[in-house]
Parts: C-alpha cells; sequence; structure tokens
C-alpha cells in the first residue's frame, strides 16, 4: 500500500511539474517551448508508469510440451507404420482415369474423358474404425462401404447424369446404385432441392440392366472400386499424419 502510495504521490508531482513548465514555455516559447517541455517532462512520468502497469502474461508452456512431445512419438510411429496399399499404385499405372488429391481436402476424385463428355467420380476418405463394432467387442473381417458418386456431363451444354453408389465386398459386382440423378445444367446438378432421381431397385429390370452396362462403358468396374476403398482409407491415415505435424508445429512455436 505504502509504496503504491509513494508511487501515486511520485505521479502526482510529476504531472504538476509537467504542467507548470509546459504552460510557462508555452507563454514564452509558443508552440515549439510546449514541445520541448513535454520531452522533458515524460522522462519523469514513464518510470511510474511502467512500475504501475500489469505485466503481460502468456500461455503455460507445460500442457504445450506434454502435447509435443505425445505427438512426436505418434508421428514416428504412424510414419513407421505406414504403407501404401499396391492397388492404388497399380490401378494408376494402367488405368485412363486422372486421380484430383489435394492435401488438406477431405474430398478425391477420378477424372477422364470420353468423346465430348467428361467422367468424374468422387468420394471421400474413411475411417478405419467401425466404432459400433468396437462397441459390441467385435472384429470388423470386411471394411466399411464407401459412398461414391459417378458423374457424365457434357462439357459444351452442362448437361449429364449423376449415379450415386457405394461400393459392396465380394468378387462379382463390387458397387451397387442407390440413384441416378438427371441434370439439365450445372446449377441443377448442383441444386440442394433437384429431383435425385428415382430409387435404383424401383426401376424397370431392363432400365437397371442397361444403366449398370453404361455405368461399365465408361469405365466402372471391380478395379476402380477395389481402388476407391484402399484410396479412402489411405488417405485418412495421410490426412491424420499431417495433422499431428502441423498441429505439433504450432504448439512448438
Amino acid at each position: 500500500v505504502l509504496a503504491r502510495a509513494g508511487a501515486s504521490r511520485h505521479h502526482t508531482s510529476a504531472i504538476h511539474f509537467f504542467s507548470e513548465e509546459m504552460f510557462a514555455l508555452a507563454r514564452t516559447a509558443g508552440r515549439h517551448g510546449l514541445v520541448a517541455a513535454f520531452h522533458r517532462a515524460v522522462p519523469a512520468i514513464a518510470p511510474s508508469a511502467r512500475a504501475l502497469a500489469p505485466k503481460a502474461r502468456g500461455f503455460s508452456g507445460a500442457a504445450a510440451g506434454k502435447i509435443v512431445k505425445v505427438m512426436t512419438s505418434e508421428i514416428k510411429h504412424e510414419e513407421e507404420q505406414y504403407e501404401q496399399a499396391k492397388e492404388i499404385k497399380a490401378f494408376l499405372a494402367k488405368s485412363d482415369f486422372k486421380l484430383v488429391d489435394t492435401m488438406g481436402d477431405v474430398n478425391m476424385a477420378l477424372e477422364r474423358e470420353v468423346g465430348d463428355k467428361v467422367v468424374r467420380i468422387e468420394w471421400q476418405l474413411t475411417s478405419p474404425f467401425n466404432p459400433d463394432m468396437e462397441a459390441e467387442g467385435e472384429k470388423a473381417v470386411d471394411q466399411e462401404a464407401t459412398d461414391f458418386s459417378v458423374t457424365v456431363e457434357n462439357k459444351s451444354k452442362g448437361s449429364g447424369v449423376a449415379f450415386y453408389c457405394s461400393t459392396q465386398t465380394g468378387e462379382d459386382h463390387r458397387y451397387v446404385i442407390g440413384n441416378v440423378k438427371a441434370f439439365s445444367s450445372a446449377e441443377e446438378k448442383d441444386g440442394v432441392s433437384s429431383y435425385n432421381g428415382p430409387e435404383f431397385e424401383d426401376i424397370d429390370d431392363k432400365l437397371q440392366e442397361a444403366l449398370d452396362e453404361y455405368l461399365a462403358e465408361i469405365g466402372m468396374n471391380n478395379e476402380v472400386c477395389d481402388f476407391i476403398d484402399a484410396s479412402a482409407l489411405d488417405k485418412e491415415q495421410r490426412e491424420y499424419l499431417r495433422w499431428l505435424k502441423i498441429t505439433k508445429d504450432f504448439l512448438s512455436s
């Protein structure tokens, strides 16, 4: 209390000194005298202002240090365990499709041109863990299905069709079709309220067969499904490792 009182008295006397000298010089020397008086008076005030100013508080480093230590170990483990599936490189080496994969983006796509049309197969990364199976104490034998879409679009008109599908296990037919959407423009294709078409299983059997053959003609087959499933898991592992490194670098700085 006494220290604060002394600081206050010192601060008050400095201001009093500053006021008297400043206005005396202002009367005799005009504006230049006032500026000179200010510069001479500031050193008398500044020490008291610094003494009274609260000290800045930074983040606690203990928690961040602990996170960095654990993440460093996790990064080492993930890098040692990571191995890209052979199906991924083998497929890309011989396929007419081009892979579109941007780090930090959960979406992936395969693209190719067939005449005046663009074929685009899109899907997202998939977690390797099945919480439902773990909760029941079971071990999953087969991989979870991966949802994907196949869009065939006219390059000049913007019209086309979109097949909404999912991969499935087995060797005979590795995917199932849910809906087939038709659109006349890019706006309709991306419209959230656009009609997605009927349920595939509800349409005529002959039409189902014809649409399935159409997908095969544009390049949809079991090898593509194998690639989609493998790359969906691979993408999740790569994004997880990237997340670990970015977070660790941030907390280390």
